[in-house]
């Protein structure tokens, strides 16, 4: 964050999401979604995004570093001020224009205005001693409701290490249309992954990068690339994908050659994901409807990609563990059986049907698996399909499947939380 530019309205905007998400547990896609940013020009808003994300990433450690200066907790937007301002201090921001700007947003509040002066008083003590502190706390700890079943799923050093990547961040990765290697030359220096994804460490504008007009490439966690790589479509065959949106598997499987139906309840999502497929230059049939509903087929191949905790893509999404709390997860664990089952309707005789989650908890993966093969005698997992390039041993379970981690590729910048497995019928 060093010599960043000033944005004031960025600032003011970040704060905003951040009301919204610590105090009305609004999820950030959902808000800007909704037009929260759209407002600011593209810089401001990409910066807004910024600014918000960095300060749910240290939310934890700014805290306790405005403990030290407060001697209660102020009213929660003035908190957040203090929040972003205080991950600018001590993350390299110049003191004087952030410390100004975060007094502006509080002076300009009709109800908080009188809080400037503690605003002002709390960010200079953090001016002056908050960097060395902010170096010696802990990595941000998952909340409770996360961390427990993480701790008990795998134990307390690997948890500890997807921490750290939570806390890193994520770098851009890319899935080519057609040629990688072309694509990793053409946007700077882009670096060829294991697996085939190319991963960006400081990619600027998206839409500015070589070969976005031209549809050479989408934006692709190179986790989230692995289940249509598995499942491996064949030109000509009918696939279908399940919760389509945002369509980068769609575009995997159009791209190979398959007969792509996409299938999304969100119409919304669904124009997204014509949208990629329009700049593409792809094609697939794009419905919308309740995957539970779907009476098409029979299908060659299915790719399911069923709702779930997201708790996989902490790193990319850092408001999901202040945005929620853990409600809903038995009813998304029914869900995903009664898709699967759904699914395994759908396919023709010995086709085959990828599940995946882009969750971190057992409950919404393996055990998934295990108990689909225990209702289905005739249902078998492929393991061998999972011997692809870059694909490690150590990633592979008891029951046949994939099991990703932030924290793997530590040196290369970490990947999703994922789970997969290929399905036979």
């Amino acid at each position: 964050m060093a010599n960043a530019p000033r944005h004031p309205g960025a600032r003011r905007a970040a704060v905003h999401l951040l009301d919204r998400i610590l105090g009305e547990g609004r999820m950030l896609s959902d808000l800007l979604a909704a037009g929260a940013l759209d407002a600011l020009d593209p810089a401001e808003r990409a910066r807004a995004q910024r600014l918000a994300a960095d300060t749910l990433r240290g939310l934890e450690r700014a805290d306790r570093v405005l403990k030290r200066h407060l001697r209660k907790t102020p009213q929660l937007h003035v908190m957040n001020v203090l929040r972003l301002a205080t991950v600018e201090l001590c993350t390299g921001g110049d003191a004087h224009g952030v410390v100004n700007e975060a007094v502006t947003l509080i002076a300009g509040h009709k109800r908080l205005s009188a809080m400037k002066g503690l605003v002002n008083a709390v960010l200079r003590k953090v001016a002056s001693d908050g960097p060395a502190a902010w170096d010696r706390l802990r990595v941000p700890h998952l909340p409770k409701w996360l961390r427990a079943p993480l701790v008990a799923a795998y134990d307390a050093p690997t948890v500890a290490r997807m921490e750290a990547a939570h806390f890193a961040g994520a770098p851009t990765d890319l899935t080519a249309r057609d040629d990688a290697d072309a694509v990793a030359a053409a946007t700077g220096g882009g670096a060829l992954l294991p697996t085939g994804s190319i991963r960006l460490r400081e990619p600027g504008q998206i839409s500015a990068l070589p070969g976005y007009a031209t549809g050479a490439w989408w934006v692709q966690d190179a986790a989230a690339a692995l289940p249509a790589r598995i499942l491996a479509a064949q030109p000509g065959e009918a696939v279908l994908d399940l919760c389509a949106a945002p369509g980068g598997k769609t575009m995997q499987l159009a791209a190979a050659g398959a007969e792509v139906t996409a299938l999304d309840l969100s119409e919304t999502r669904m124009k997204r994901v014509q949208e990629n497929l329009a700049r593409t230059g792809l094609a697939a049939t794009c419905l919308t409807g309740d995957a539970l509903e779907h009476q098409g087929g029979p299908y060659d191949a299915i790719l399911l990609d069923a709702p779930c905790s997201a708790t996989g893509t902490i790193r990319r999404h850092p408001d999901l563990p202040h945005a929620r709390d853990g409600a809903g997860i038995a009813e998304l664990i029914a869900l995903q059986a009664a898709m699967l089952d759904h699914a395994l309707t759908l396919l023709k005789p010995g086709g085959r049907l990828m599940f995946c989650t882009c969750s971190l908890l057992p409950d919404e993966g393996e055990c998934q698996i295990e108990e689909a093969l225990a209702r289905h005698p005739g249902l078998s997992v492929d393991a061998g399909a999972l011997a692809l390039p870059g694909i490690e041993q150590s990633w592979r379970t008891e029951e046949g499947g994939l099991r990703l981690r932030p924290d793997l590729w530590a040196e290369q910048g970490g990947m999703d939380g994922f789970y997969m497995a290929l399905l036979r019928s």
